[in-house]
């Protein structure tokens, strides 16, 4: 799914669709609210970069950055 913009910092709302789905299946157990910001910062900052594979952007997700 490409990523197109309505403008800088908004996406469409298929979009949202999508990333919401992604960080629905990469949670983890017992995970605080931090720790789901946190996951759905790299899940966001992934699919700005590119990466627009489902389960991609989710096993990313789940590692710690700079890994």
């Amino acid at each position: 799914m490409p990523s197109t913009r309505l403008s800088k910092g908004a996406f469409l709302p298929d979009e949202v669709t999508f990333l919401g789905r992604v960080l629905e299946v990469s949670a983890g157990a017992d995970e605080t609210a931090e720790q789901r910001e946190r996951r759905a910062a790299r899940i966001i900052a992934n699919y700005i970069a590119g990466i627009t594979d489902e389960r991609e952007l989710a096993e990313l997700s789940r590692r710690p950055l700079g890994r």
